[in-house]
């Protein structure tokens, strides 16, 4: 007989909670041996020394392997050993949507340095920052046309938003042919925006390391097209775990993470393109300069208004304009 999960007469009870404790792994090991290598390798390979390339390429596909075998154990803790209960999902989802919040204030610290530079432009001068007024973006550079290839690829990356989204409600509805056809798609135009990347990178006008336009803009423009390289992969497993029919309309975790991070990257991408292709911080700033001016005239106005207003009633309320006759 059975009361609350415990099995009387037997040696061993059963747990009575809808947490979840991981088996013991050794991939959080093999994880940081793999990263102490890669590491080693390449300040090894920095400084030349022999064997740090090759100490670079074992790190790395050592994390890659790390990655494959850890989230497989997961993929089985949901499926066979039926792990991810309501509490487990909805921690799960607690720590995904944490790690989107850390990408977010990482995408931050590039776009802060960007604004810091292109607002308030200044000019070098014998290794000191002169606190002259410098142009943006700096003399030599000569920026993209926002609404050639950048366009493009907005587009490409919108489009690809509304078929994940297609793959989700096919995912909901139970059906395994429309949800492979929409993760397809959206495979494909995460590729094609790599694709068109790459080649703008080629065809660029300034490189790495000439000045502070390049450097930020690379950084940033960078650093996302490696995270949808990273949601690409993502949504091609799941394009993999759809074939093997792993999605359910109930159970379906995988994927909504990798839409939640595909969504993310999309909405990274608008603010690039608005703001560092487009520069609209710029072009904007001296809308904002009006604004501010008129706002605060009109709260300087306000304000002496409001301290006539008070201390003349003050002075009605003591007696202070009574006529003596």
């Amino acid at each position: 007989m059975t009361h609350h999960g415990v099995h009387h007469g037997d040696s061993h009870s059963h747990q009575t909670h809808p947490y979840h404790l991981v088996n013991p792994s050794p991939w959080p090991a093999l994880g940081a041996l793999s990263m102490f290598m890669g590491t080693m390798g390449g300040a090894m390979w920095m400084h030349g020394k022999t064997g740090g390339g090759f100490l670079v390429i074992i790190g790395f596909a050592l994390v890659l392997y790390t990655m494959y075998v850890w989230w497989r154990d997961v993929v089985k803790e949901a499926r066979e050993d039926k792990a991810h209960t309501g509490a487990v999902s909805r921690g799960l989802r607690a720590g995904m949507a944490l790690f989107i919040i850390s990408e977010v204030l990482f995408f931050s610290a590039f776009f802060w340095a960007f604004f810091n530079a292109s607002t308030l432009p200044v000019t070098p001068l014998a290794d000191t920052w002169a606190i002259t007024d410098g142009v943006w973006p700096p003399k030599g550079i000569e920026p993209f046309d926002p609404w050639h290839l950048p366009f493009l690829n907005t587009l490409i990356l919108l489009l690809s938003g509304t078929t994940v989204t297609w793959a989700h409600h096919a995912i909901l509805q139970g059906n395994k042919r429309e949800t492979i056809q929409a993760l397809w798609y959206t495979v494909i135009l995460g590729v094609i925006f790599t694709a068109c990347q790459a080649y703008e990178y080629s065809h660029a006008a300034f490189g790495f390391k000439d000045g502070v336009y390049a450097s930020t803009f690379y950084m940033a423009t960078g650093f996302h097209g490696f995270h949808v390289l990273v949601g690409t992969i993502f949504l091609a497993v799941c394009l993999g775990r759809a074939y093997k029919g792993h999605f359910t309309p109930e159970k379906h975790l995988g994927f909504e993470f990798a839409a939640w991070y595909w969504h993310f990257v999309d909405v990274v991408w608008l603010f690039l393109f608005v703001f560092i292709y487009g520069d609209m911080a710029n072009k904007l700033m001296p809308a904002f300069e009006t604004i501010f001016t008129g706002l605060n005239t009109i709260i300087m106005v306000l304000g002496a208004t409001a301290v006539a207003c008070y201390y003349s009633y003050k002075k009605l309320v003591s007696g202070g304009f009574t006529t003596h006759h």
